[in-house]
């Protein structure tokens, strides 16, 4: 298909628009017009530019993109490399931050709660890009971060009472830790995120609300899968996605 009709298509569905982002979503950098291999990633590192190409992608469509708010403009060192390898090869890049985030089928949060069996009962934070909902069946804290260590291979960080039972959660991926407060406000006994700061552990340990980092890449790791799926079958593309480990 043409790529301009891919990235209609998906900024469509996504509803791209109405998002405030950091990043440019849709094409960021354009390649070869026709597109049947796509590629899917969370983040364009290098490594992943180097694995898709040798696969044969025409695009790469990934989480976590370019051209960040406030970062230095110039085209040099690991940009220039990155840039220049999908300008030689004729292959174009899209990235979907936000609005990959919140899509309620294919978005990161959908997606990891579908995962881990949460039942979604609605949205919260900024640009109601947070779930909030319940277990499908009550458990404690520590059978939780069980659950969430065998589904994405990677042990997470917890701060509450390992036996306290666990109903009611909110839940966000990536580098959302920023929500707990408001997450401990709307009654949760649990949030769950990517990653953990400072300050995250002392309003945890006084609020008494617990807080999972499960990993910034692992809990961003399937809407992209997910969303690269969809277009496979719905345009017979052939699609495949590179994971590049990152314990972070």
């Amino acid at each position: 298909m043409q790529l301009n009709e891919l990235r209609d298509y998906i900024e469509s569905e996504l509803a791209v628009s109405r998002f405030r982002d950091y990043s440019p979503n849709g094409i960021q950098i354009e390649g070869r017009a026709d597109v049947l291999r796509i590629a899917s990633a969370v983040t364009a590192s290098q490594v992943v530019l180097n694995e898709a190409i040798a696969w044969g992608a025409d695009a790469i469509l990934v989480h976590h993109g370019y051209f960040w708010r406030n970062e230095d403009a110039r085209i040099t060192g690991i940009k220039k490399r990155r840039i220049a390898l999908l300008l030689q090869k004729d292959v174009s890049l899209l990235a979907y931050h936000l609005p990959l985030d919140a899509h309620p089928e294919w978005g990161n949060n959908a997606q990891l709660g579908k995962r881990l069996g949460f039942v979604e009962q609605g949205r919260f934070g900024e640009q109601n890009i947070a779930s909030i909902g319940t277990l499908s069946q009550a458990q404690t804290l520590l059978q939780l971060v069980q659950t969430i260590a065998v589904s994405l291979q990677r042990t997470p960080q917890f701060i509450g009472d390992p036996d306290a039972p666990v109903q009611r959660l909110a839940w966000c991926t990536g580098g959302a830790q920023g929500y707990f407060e408001e997450a401990i406000a709307l009654g949760v006994g649990v949030f769950l995120t990517g990653e953990i700061s400072e300050q995250n552990v002392h309003m945890a340990q006084e609020s008494g609300v617990a807080f999972i980092a499960a990993g910034h890449h692992a809990t961003e790791r399937y809407g992209v899968q997910a969303l690269g799926n969809h277009l496979a079958v719905r345009f017979g593309l052939q699609h495949q996605f590179f994971d590049q480990q990152n314990p972070v």
